[in-house]
């Protein structure tokens, strides 16, 4: 299956083979998209799925041109972003009333359980940021969140 057709599906590839083991170092170099959730594309990352880590995982993640990461909850687990390219916008709170956005360059936490939905700014420009979790397991521990519940 090539490249674009994994983006395209949402197919979950062996995130193992993107990644060496050099002697207690995991080494990923220079890759691209190769996996979606969530309308959020994803470079292969480093996680528990392709290291020992237990508590940890990192990723590149790109949002297209005005697309929306759907509202979602964060289950028991921190969340630090470095925006490289582009603008957001998190609506959050209950109801994901509250907003704030941030532009490249800015780093952000987003605290565990609180509802947030993530928007590109432009209509034009890719997001670009890496995204740590402290989750080894990336996205498995991430809910639907009902913007209309509360």
């Amino acid at each position: 299956m090539s490249e674009e057709e994994l983006i395209l599906t949402g197919e979950q590839s062996d995130l193992s083979q993107y990644v060496t083991d050099e002697g207690g170092i995991w080494s990923l170099r220079q890759l691209e998209k190769v996996r979606s959730w969530n309308n959020i594309e994803y470079a292969p990352g480093l996680s528990g799925k392709n290291t020992p880590s237990t508590g940890l995982s990192m990723n590149r993640a790109y949002i297209p041109p005005g697309g929306v990461a759907k509202a979602h909850i964060h289950v028991d687990f921190d969340v630090m972003v470095f925006l490289l390219q582009g603008s957001v916008r998190h609506e959050y709170g209950p109801g994901c009333k509250k907003s704030v956005v941030h532009s490249a360059g800015d780093m952000f936490y987003i605290e565990p359980g609180l509802p947030h939905e993530v928007f590109n700014c432009s209509d034009s420009e890719w997001v670009h940021a890496v995204v740590s979790r402290s989750d080894a397991s990336e996205w498995q521990n991430i809910e639907p969140y009902d913007r209309d519940s509360e």
